[in-house]
C-alpha cells in the first residue's frame, strides 16, 4: 500500500515525483516513458532559466533531478484502469496491480491521427508523429507537416534546417500558431504554405512518395519522402472512468488539483487546464503532490 502512485513521468508528473520525495511520502512512478509530449518539442524559449533549451535536453535534466531522490519508476509499463474500492485506489497495468491511498494522473496526452488513406500503411516508412525524433531521417528530402498550430510549426522549424522542400499543409484558411513562429518560418526560405487544404491520401511503394491534396476544387500531388502530420492531441485519460471528464476526455479538477473522486488528482495536460505549456504543467504537478499530501493526512 502507497501513499501516492504517479501516472506518467512528463513534466507534470516528474515534477509531482519531486515533490513527493521531498514531502518523503512512500510512492511509485508508474510510467509509459519518461519526458513525454515535452520530448518531442526542440525549441523551448519559454522556460523560466533557459533562453532556449530544446525538449530532450530539458526532460534529461527533469530525469537527473528527480533520481536524486532514488524514486521508484516502473517505466515502460501501461496503465489500464484506475478505480476506488473503499478507502483504496487501485491500479492496474499491463505488468501488475498496485494500491495506494492516493492517485495523481499526469499522463499527458497523445498524438491525433490524420485518418486518411495510407497512413496507417505508411508508418515509420515515411509517415512520423514526431519530428524531433526522426526528423534527422529525412536530411535533404521534401517532406509535408500537417497542421497549423504551435506543435506544426515547432516541426516545421526544425525541418527548415535539414531538409529540403517543406509544404505546411493546413486545413484552416489562417495559421493558429504564435506569430513568433509564423514569422521564422515564412523567412526561412524552404517553407511553402498551403492553406485551406485538405490531404486526401498518402501514396508511394515501400516507402512514402507523395500525398495528394485538395484545395479551392482542385486536386494535386505533391512529392515528399516524408510527412509529419502534428494536428494536434488528445488527453490519454481512457484508463480512467469514474472521474468528471469534459467533452474532449480532459479530467476536470479544481484549484487543488482534485477530481470528482476523492483521493484521485490529476494535474498537466491531460486535464482541462487550459494552457497546455510545460511551466504550466510542472506548477500543476507541484499543487496536486501537496493536495495529495494533505488529503493523507487528513484520511490517516
Amino acid at each position: 500500500m502507497y501513499d501516492l502512485i504517479i501516472v506518467g513521468a512528463g513534466p507534470a508528473g516528474i515534477t509531482a515525483g519531486i515533490y513527493a520525495a521531498r514531502k518523503r511520502m512512500d510512492f511509485l512512478v508508474v510510467t509509459q516513458d519518461i519526458g513525454g509530449q515535452a520530448a518531442l518539442s526542440w525549441d523551448i524559449e519559454n522556460y523560466i532559466g533557459y533562453q532556449f533549451i530544446t525538449g530532450m535536453e530539458l526532460v534529461k535534466k527533469f530525469r537527473e533531478h528527480l533520481e536524486q531522490f532514488k524514486v521508484g519508476i516502473k517505466e515502460g509499463e501501461q496503465v489500464n484502469l484506475i478505480s476506488r474500492y473503499k478507502d483504496t485506489i487501485l491500479i492496474e497495468t499491463d505488468k501488475g496491480n498496485y494500491e495506494s491511498r492516493t492517485v495523481v494522473i499526469a499522463s499527458g496526452r497523445k498524438p491525433r491521427r490524420l485518418g486518411v488513406d495510407g497512413e496507417d500503411g505508411f508508418k515509420n516508412r515515411g509517415v512520423t508523429y514526431c519530428a524531433t525524433c526522426d526528423g534527422p531521417l529525412f536530411a535533404g528530402r521534401d517532406v509535408a507537416v500537417i497542421g497549423g498550430g504551435n506543435s506544426a510549426l515547432d516541426a516545421v522549424l526544425q525541418l527548415s534546417k535539414i531538409s529540403g522542400r517543406i509544404y505546411l499543409i493546413d486545413a484552416a484558411p489562417q495559421l493558429r500558431a504564435d506569430p513568433v513562429m509564423v514569422e521564422k518560418a515564412e523567412k526561412s526560405g524552404n517553407v511553402f504554405i498551403y492553406n485551406n487544404t485538405m490531404v486526401e491520401r498518402i501514396f508511394g511503394e515501400k516507402f512514402v512518395q507523395g500525398i495528394s491534396v485538395s484545395r479551392s476544387g482542385r486536386t494535386e500531388d505533391l512529392d515528399v519522402q516524408g510527412v509529419f502530420i502534428e494536428i494536434g492531441s488528445f488527453p490519454s485519460s481512457g484508463f480512467v472512468n469514474d472521474v468528471a471528464k469534459n467533452d474532449t476526455g480532459e479530467i476536470l479538477v479544481n484549484c487543488r488539483n482534485e477530481t470528482s473522486v476523492p483521493g484521485i488528482f490529476a494535474a498537466g495536460d491531460v486535464t482541462d487546464v487550459p494552457a497546455k505549456q510545460i511551466i504550466v504543467a510542472c506548477g500543476e504537478g507541484a499543487k496536486a503532490v501537496l493536495s495529495a499530501f494533505e488529503y493523507n493526512n487528513k484520511h490517516a
